[in-house]
């Protein structure tokens, strides 16, 4: 069986989705985006290979949708290290926790995994 980022409809690939959940301050939600406005202008998600950014909140649950041309949790684990990525991380740390602090490690400890995914073939 392929995982789901692997399928493919009409000869074209799908792009490699992937969901981060964490805590966020309700109220940040403005000063979040700013701070991902600010970084999407820069070399980062050219990095990680990064096509497009959502961000999502319910109260107080961050979701925040990556689509990229490849799995984005390994270029991230590799780029964690970049100054841009540190930037914003501690530009983050103050709206935006670990959902689970106890099991949280690293980015990829907040990556939500995908267990099934349809598109309409066109």
């Amino acid at each position: 069986m392929t995982s789901p980022s692997q399928h493919t409809h009409s000869h074209r690939t799908l792009s490699h989705r992937t969901l981060i959940i964490a805590r966020m301050q309700p109220e940040s939600a403005a000063r979040i985006a700013e701070v991902f406005a600010d970084s999407d202008q820069g070399e980062l998600p050219g990095l990680i290979g990064v096509r497009g950014r959502s961000l999502f909140q319910f109260g107080d649950v961050y979701v925040h949708l990556v689509e990229a041309d490849q799995p984005p949790g390994p270029e991230v684990a590799r780029h964690a290290g970049h100054p841009a990525f540190r930037d914003i991380s501690d530009r983050l740390a103050a709206f935006v926790q670990p959902y689970d602090p106890a099991t949280w490690r690293e980015p990829k400890d907040a990556m939500a995994v995908e267990f099934y995914r349809w598109e309409r073939d066109d």
